[in-house]
């Protein structure tokens, strides 16, 4: 691309015509725009954004120079005056949308004298097209804010001379040289804990469904970081010197600038293609890069997640050699004193508190030790970390890592007791991830690695989430942690053998991405694991069993109804008993919590909870045993009249309020419940008409709503009209018809944010709105006006409709499944009354972009629906009130 820069700035031909016209401005604009227009063309014509952003930089060099001379004539004579570039563009990299930040450098003149010199330039600038920052410092200002700011101090150290007063620009770097402020000690600490707060601000993952590019662990930031570093330090801006100096070896210099060339090349596509700088890969931004990078769908792995996955495994190797650079950095910037080196075995060593080989060939001589180094860091936990060279040697080593390594009896005994530790299982795991160890010794999770499934219910890679459910499992243990999950935490405490819990975590991911069932697919890797590793007949079933049924629980809670005791039944039945269901209870609420953070919520929680007793109470009693119905509900019926005495409640209005009510009625709800209705109602003339009511209970996990009315054909819709008007989102809906002609229909809902409305004063004015509905109908928003988010936007749902009979055979069942949106219950509900449809009971679950949501209806006869032409009616006026998907080519089931 040396010709290519030659193309982009012709300097004789606009030589002359700046000689020739008296309007230089238009000549600048046009020259920046066509040369700019040049580089856009060759960029997507396949050349390298490493020449692309040099190139970039020398050609508005040229222009800013050229500019510079133009407004001399504005300057005193005499004056001394420096053009400075400072930031990436100091450093001589532009990328396409970058802004340009300048530095006026001043002697020890007022700045004033300079005025109108800087503000005709700096105008100049932005009318030609360059987006500039800029300032304007003397010598002492320079020094007294690098002293200030540690940013204004980095900016400085990669300043560039462009035009001016060369001695003036030398006295500036002598002047703020490591030498006089900020010395290297401090100035690594202050940039090393910079790091720190900015990886905690993206939650230390580099593994984002929208990475920032620039600033996240492994991005552009962390390769500056070490650059500068090795400049305060080494006063050298070459990477390539740290290779001489042994900080570096060539392999992992030539690793470092290829994934910042890679990078490079991601922020330029990102530039051009948004228009203006951007630093998150954004999904609007993704499938386009994908495909300039030259990937293509194929079964079960799109271009995007091909594309993504080099993006992972690529900020994964940078943070690896981040992390190497540092802990080198650290030894020789900020260690002080005689270094002190304390034995642990033969094989390694504490060195200034990092393991350390006590041999550089001692995985060549014992490739055990490969293993047997997590083990010891889990044992001593006053070692701060891998000393650099032992990470490296470890990388060094990784082909050692073969069949005959993992069938050897001491690597299988290491890893194992690995697992099987009290502490620091979550932290080696994810080290070994980092090496390249686990990847190494267990082939199958390697091939997880990196990999991103494109979808918004997975926010992290396979391999990041599998270790994120092992991590929560961990959590489970620690004391400090006891109030998020006090059941968990209980339940975990009388594990007999954890370890078989952890792999199911770890495994139970194992096989995504490979098409088919993962379940079925990763309980086979699970099987050939624990045969390998010796675990018994029992524990090898046991951690099987754990991964062919790890959706089991969740998908039963959330699409069941588990008020149903045949539900529940089927449900203990594959349990089978009380440690299997302990294990499986715990696995399901880590699995959650690691899909993404905004998946879990209380009222999940509750779902979760509400099944494991129901299931704890039938194998309590013997699944042999199933639980009397009608001697249920008269126990309930017993108990809500013993809580109700107190209040003076009239036990003949509510036998008879109760008399009007099915038996099913009292299935769904505790006896807490039963006796809020019966309060609310018995209290309640005609002239309260209609009752609406609400309450918070913070272990429902959601805001309850209860709606006592004359029925009606259009109730249903009414209420999610106004629900949706209201932007809360419904939950859980039990609709109850008396035979006096009353409606009593009862909602769990959350706000916007998925969370509980627990405000008393906030449920109280809800309550009002939704009475006001109910009096004055209004109607809900429109899909259309609704809108989609700008995420979900880019992961079209075929809209599905799947008819199926309930257990019983009383019901009919309808699964919807859907682009999640606001008001999708209120469309619903307006073909239901389309087509003369009861709606019975409803639970809605949303895997990030889907919503499936399961309705139990019947027709107006109170009769399973039968009709294939009221099953047509319904399922098309549900298909065209949601819309088909938009990019039907798009639409992909997602592996939960």
């Amino acid at each position: 691309m040396a010709s290519a820069r030659d193309s982009l700035f012709h300097s004789r031909e606009f030589d002359q015509s700046l000689a020739d016209s008296d309007k230089p401005l238009p000549l600048f604009r046009a020259a920046l725009q066509a040369g700019r227009a040049n580089l856009k063309k060759r960029f997507f014509e396949n050349s390298g954004a490493t020449l692309l952003v040099t190139a970039h930089a020398k050609f508005v060099d040229q222009l800013i120079m050229r500019a510079w001379k133009q407004h001399l004539t504005l300057l005193p004579t005499g004056f001394r005056v420096a053009l400075v570039a400072v930031g990436g563009y100091g450093r001589g990299e532009l990328h396409p949308v970058s802004d340009i930040d300048l530095m006026v450098l001043l002697d020890k003149e007022k700045p004033v004298k300079a005025k109108p010199f800087v503000e005709a330039l700096i105008r100049f600038f932005w009318d030609m097209g360059l987006e500039v920052g800029h300032s304007v410092r003397t010598l002492k200002d320079c020094v007294r804010e690098a002293k200030d700011d540690i940013t204004v101090a980095t900016n400085l150290m990669e300043a560039r001379l462009l035009e001016g007063d060369e001695e003036l620009f030398r006295k500036m770097r002598a002047v703020t040289h490591a030498s006089k402020i900020w010395p290297s000690r401090k100035f690594f600490a202050a940039k090393h804990n910079e790091q720190i707060l900015r990886h905690h601000h993206f939650h230390d993952t580099a593994y984002n469904l929208e990475p920032n590019i620039k600033d996240s662990p492994g991005g552009l930031r962390d390769i500056h970081m070490i650059s500068w570093v090795t400049q305060r330090h080494f006063d050298t801006a070459s990477l390539h010197d740290l290779v001489g100096r042994g900080f570096l070896n060539e392999e992992e210099y030539r690793t470092l600038i290829r994934g910042r060339n890679f990078l490079w090349h991601v922020r330029a596509g990102l530039h051009y293609l948004a228009g203006r700088r951007e630093d998150r890969l954004l999904f609007d931004h993704q499938r386009e890069l994908a495909k300039h990078f030259g990937y293509a769908d194929r079964p079960g792995f799109l271009a995007v997640e091909q594309f993504m996955k080099r993006y992972y495994r690529t900020v994964k190797e940078l943070t690896l050699l981040n992390e190497i650079l540092l802990q080198h950095f650290e030894e020789v910037i900020l260690a002080r004193g005689r270094i002190k080196i304390r034995p642990i075995n033969r094989r390694f060593q504490s060195h200034l508190g990092f393991l350390e080989v006590t041999h550089p060939r001692v995985f060549e001589r014992a490739p055990f030790a490969l293993i047997e180094m997590f083990l010891l860091m889990q044992q001593h936990p006053e070692l701060k970390g891998v000393r650099a060279d032992t990470i490296r040697m470890v990388r060094a080593n990784l082909h050692r890592i073969d069949n005959k390594f993992r069938k050897d009896l001491a690597c299988r005994s290491l890893f194992m007791e690995i697992m099987r530790q009290p502490q620091g299982i979550t932290h080696e795991l994810r080290r070994m991830n980092a090496y390249g160890v686990l990847g190494a010794y267990l082939p199958a999770f390697g091939r997880i690695v990196g990999q991103m499934q494109h979808d918004l219910f997975h926010v992290y890679t396979v391999d990041a989430h599998s270790l994120m459910v092992v991590r929560n499992l961990r959590r489970f243990n620690l004391p400090e942690f006891h109030e998020e999950f006090p059941l968990a935490s209980e339940l975990i405490q009388k594990l007999v053998k954890p370890e078989r819990l952890y792999l199911g975590g770890l495994y139970h991911d194992i096989a995504k991405g490979r098409g088919g069932d993962h379940s079925q697919l990763g309980e086979k890797e699970a099987e050939a694991f624990c045969r390998l590793h010796n675990l018994s007949d029992y524990d090898t079933l046991f951690v099987c069993w754990l991964v062919r049924h790890h959706l089991q629980m969740s998908a039963t809670a959330q699409r069941e109804d588990i008020s149903d005791p045949d539900v529940v039944m089927r449900f203990a039945q594959m349990m089978g008993d009380q440690e299997h269901l302990d294990n499986m209870y715990l696995l399901t609420v880590a699995d959650m919590r690691g899909t993404s953070p905004t998946v879990w919520n209380a009222w999940k929680g509750r779902l979760l909870s509400q099944l494991y007793s129901a299931t704890t109470r039938l194998l309590l009693r013997g699944i042999a045993r199933p639980i009397d119905v009608e001697e249920h509900i008269a126990d309930l019926r017993k108990s809500t009249l013993e809580k109700l005495r107190p209040a003076g409640i009239s036990e003949t209005a509510i036998t008879r309020f109760w008399q009007d009510l099915d038996e099913e009625y009292f299935l769904p709800y505790d006896v807490d419940s039963l006796a809020w209705h019966a309060q609310i109602i018995a209290k309640s003339s005609a002239r309260d008409l209609p009752v609406v009511a609400t309450r918070y209970t913070p272990d429902l996990g959601g805001s309850e709503f209860l709606i006592y009315t004359p029925d009606g054909d259009d109730l249903f819709a009414v209420i999610t009209a106004g629900f949706d008007r209201l932007n809360l989102s419904i939950m859980d809906a039990r609709i109850h018809t008396l035979r006096n002609g009353f409606a009593l229909d009862t909602f769990v809902v959350l706000d916007h944010n998925e969370q509980p409305v627990s405000d008393t004063r906030a449920l109280s004015q809800l309550q009002k709105a939704m009475h006001d509905q109910l009096l004055h109908p209004q109607p809900g928003r429109e899909m259309q006006s609704a809108g989609l988010q700008r995420q979900l936007k880019h992961f079209p749902i075929e809209t599905r409709v799947l008819f199926s009979p309930s257990p019983k055979g009383q019901l009919t069942i309808m699964e919807v499944t859907a682009q999640d949106r606001q008001g999708l219950l209120y469309q619903v509900a307006l073909a239901l009354k389309q087509c003369r449809v009861n709606l019975m009971a409803a639970k809605v679950a949303t895997y990030g972009e889907r919503a499936e949501d399961i309705f139990f209806i019947n027709s107006h006869e109170r009769q399973p629906l039968t009709d294939s032409a009221q099953l047509k009616c319904l399922e098309d006026e549900i298909v065209r009130r949601l819309g088909p998907a938009t990019t039907p080519a798009l639409v992909r089931s997602v592996e939960i």
